[in-house]
C-alpha cells in the first residue's frame, strides 16, 4: 500500500456515508469529506496531523491572501495530486527490499514483536508477564489492516513514550500535548478543518520535500548508541522534520494472512501481524518547537523549553491562558499554529467575530506515567475572535477568574474534609472527584464571561461580570459543600459539625487576601446571577 495513491483514509462525507479515500480525494466538490473516521481517538488526532503535515511538507501556501483563497475555494483534486506526487517514493508501507513509511531504512535483525506493541495504550511485557492487563487485554489486536497499521505506525512516532533503554521518545517528549484549530461553521469540510492549521511560514517551504532532511527515513538512521545519546537538533534536519519525527527503530513485517483487522473491522484485508524494533533510534534535543503544540518556557530563561503534557484531572478552562494564548505567570505559551492565528489570520475569517461563530481549539494527547498510558484527553475549548489589546486583558482577566476559582476549590476541599471528620488529617482515599466536578460546574460561566469580555470596547471596564464571578463560584462552592457533606448515612450525620465546617469555608474564602484584592480590584456589587440568591451574600462576622 502506498499513502499516496491507496484509498486509506477512513472518511465521512456530508451525507453521512463512509469510504476509504486517498489523500487528493480531500477536496471532492460533489458529497464533499467533512470529518475523518479513525476507530479510535489517538488514530484520530494521529491521521489528522499526518495529513496537515502532508499538506504543509508539499502545499505551504506563499502568502495569507493565498491561504484564505483555498481556504473559502480548496484546490481541485487533480491539483493536490499532482503536489502529493512527489512524496510518492517515501510512502511505501511495506517495503522489503527498501524504503518504507516511518521505518527504520535499515534494519536486518531486531526483536519481534505483535502487532499491538504499536498501540501506545498496549499492555506491555512486564504487565503481560504479571498478569496485570486487567482493563486493556492482551491478544485482542492480533492483526491491522494496511491502514490502521499505518496510523498506529505514526501516532506512535508522534507520541512516543519512554519505551526502556534506548527508546527514544517522541521529537515532543513522552505523550505530548497537540493543538489544533477548528472553524466556527457547523457545516466545515475537512479541508477547511485542516488547512486552518497550515502556516504560510516560509522557513516551512521546499521545493525538495522527498528529503532525509525532512523524511529522516530516507537514508541511514541517525542512532544514538553511544553513552550519552547521540542528538539530533534543529540545525541537523529540515524544519518540516517535525511533522515527520522518527524516535522509534521499527519495521513492519510483511505476512501472508488474510482475515478482518482487530481496530476498524475491515473484512477480507492483508494483515500485518507483527514488527521488528531496536532501540537507539533517533534521539530528538529538546530545542525542536513544534507547530501544533504548546510549550512552557523557562521564566528565568537557564532551561529549554518543555512541551505541555496532559496530566491526571484531565483538560480544562483552567488550561486556557496557555492553550490560546500565553500565560506569563508560568511560561505556557500556546503552538504556533495558534499563536499565528491570533496575530494574523482572524482578519481574513470575515463573520468569525460574530458572536455565535467563534472557533475552538481542539486538545488531545495521552497522560503517561512513563511507559504506561493513564488516560487520552480530548477537549475543546473556544477561542475569541478580539484585537491584540483585548487578547491582553483577557489573559489578565482570566488568570484572576482562575485564582478565584483555585480558592473556592482548595477551601471547599479542605472544609469537606472537616465536615466529614473529627480528624480530617487521618482521612484517606482519592478526592480527586471534587475537583472533577467543580471544574465542569463552573466551566460554562467562565468562558461566557470570556465571550463578554472579548466584546467590550478597550475603554469599558469588566467590573460587573467580574464580580458575577465571585458570586457564581462562591454559589457553586456551597452547593457542592451541601451535596457533599450530607450525602452520609442520617445515623453518621455530625449536623453541627457540618455547620461549623461550613461557617468556616465562608469565613476563609470571602475574607482571604485573594478576593479581598479582586474586589477592591472589580468594586462592583455581586449581582443576583449565581444558583443560589442566598449564596451571594457575603457572610456576616
Amino acid at each position: 500500500m502506498n499513502l499516496i495513491t491507496s484509498p486509506w483514509l477512513p472518511v465521512i462525507r456530508r451525507d453521512g456515508s463512509q469510504q476509504w479515500i486517498t489523500p487528493a480525494q480531500l477536496t471532492e466538490p460533489d458529497n464533499p469529506v467533512i470529518e475523518l473516521a479513525a476507530p479510535r481517538a489517538d488514530f484520530q488526532s494521529g491521521l489528522y496531523q499526518w495529513l496537515v503535515g502532508l499538506l504543509q511538507t508539499t502545499f505551504t501556501p506563499d502568502s495569507g491572501s493565498s491561504w484564505h483563497s483555498l481556504y473559502e475555494t480548496p484546490p481541485q483534486p487533480a491539483r493536490l495530486e499532482l503536489a502529493f506526487a512527489v512524496l510518492e517514493p517515501a510512502m511505501e508501507l511495506i517495503n522489503p527490499e527498501g524504503i518504507a513509511f516511518l521505518q527504520d531504512y535499515d534494519l536486518p535483525d531486531g526483536e519481534v514483536k505483535p502487532i499491538a506493541g504499536l498501540l501506545i495504550d498496549a499492555p506491555g511485557g512486564k504487565t503481560v508477564k504479571d498478569n496485570l492487563d486487567h482493563f486493556i487485554k492482551r491478544d485482542v489486536v492480533t492483526g491491522l489492516c494496511p491502514g490502521c497499521a499505518a496510523t498506529a505506525l505514526y501516532t506512535l512516532q508522534a507520541n512516543a513514550p519512554s519505551g526502556g533503554v534506548g527508546h527514544r521518545t517522541s521529537m515532543r517528549g513522552g505523550g505530548p500535548l497537540t493543538t489544533l484549530l477548528r472553524p466556527p461553521e457547523t457545516d466545515a469540510t475537512l479541508w477547511q478543518k485542516l488547512w486552518l492549521n497550515v502556516l504560510e511560514d516560509a522557513e516551512l517551504r521546499t521545493d525538495s520535500p522527498c528529503d532525509a532532511t525532512i523524511l529522516p527515513w530516507l537514508s541511514a538512521t541517525r542512532t544514538s548508541e553511544n553513552k550519552t545519546g547521540v542528538e539530533t537538533g534543529p540545525e541537523d534536519g529540515h524544519p518540516l522534520q517535525m511533522y515527520w519525527g522518527m524516535p522509534r527503530r521499527i519495521r513492519l513485517e510483511p505476512s501472508d494472512r488474510t482475515g478482518c483487522c482487530s481496530l476498524c473491522g475491515a473484512e477480507d484485508q492483508p494483515l500485518i501481524t507483527q514488527f521488528r524494533t531496536r532501540n537507539y533510534g533517533v534521539n530528538y534535543s529538546d530545542s525542536w518547537l513544534h507547530p501544533l503544540t504548546p510549550y512552557r518556557f523557562d521564566l528565568k530563561k537557564q532551561q529549554p523549553p518543555l512541551s505541555l503534557k496532559a496530566q491526571p484531572g484531565g483538560l480544562g478552562y483552567r488550561h486556557w491562558s496557555g492553550m490560546a494564548f500565553v500565560n506569563p505567570d508560568n511560561g505556557d505559551k500556546a503552538a504556533q499554529v495558534v499563536r499565528f492565528f491570533n496575530a494574523t489570520r482572524f482578519e481574513w475569517l470575515s463573520g468569525w467575530d460574530d458572536d455565535s461563530q467563534s472557533p475552538r481549539l481542539w486538545c488531545s494527547g495521552y497522560d503517561m506515567d512513563n511507559m504506561k498510558a493513564r488516560c487520552w484527553y480530548d477537549y475543546q475549548m473556544p477561542l475569541f475572535i478580539c484585537s491584540l489589546e483585548q487578547q491582553e486583558r483577557l489573559i489578565t482577566l482570566s488568570a484572576a477568574m482562575l485564582e478565584i476559582a483555585q480558592l473556592a476549590l482548595s477551601t471547599l476541599r479542605s472544609h469537606l474534609k472537616e465536615a466529614w471528620a473529627s480528624r480530617p488529617k487521618d482521612l484517606k482515599g482519592d478526592t480527586g472527584y471534587l475537583d472533577s466536578e467543580f471544574w465542569q460546574q463552573t466551566e460554562s460561566g467562565f468562558y461566557q464571561r470570556l465571550q463578554q469580555f472579548s466584546q467590550l470596547a478597550p475603554q469599558t471596564e469588566p467590573g460587573e461580570a467580574m464580580a458575577s464571578w465571585l458570586g457564581y463560584v462562591y454559589g457553586v462552592q456551597q452547593d457542592l459543600f451541601d451535596r457533599w457533606a450530607l450525602e452520609s448515612t442520617p445515623q453518621d450525620l455530625n449536623l453541627k459539625r457540618i455547620m461549623q465546617a461550613r461557617s468556616a469555608m465562608v469565613r476563609k474564602f470571602y475574607f482571604s487576601k485573594t478576593v479581598k484584592q479582586f474586589k477592591a480590584r472589580y468594586p462592583v456589587a455581586v449581582p443576583d446571577d449565581s444558583p443560589s440568591s442566598a449564596d451571594n451574600r457575603e457572610p456576616s462576622q
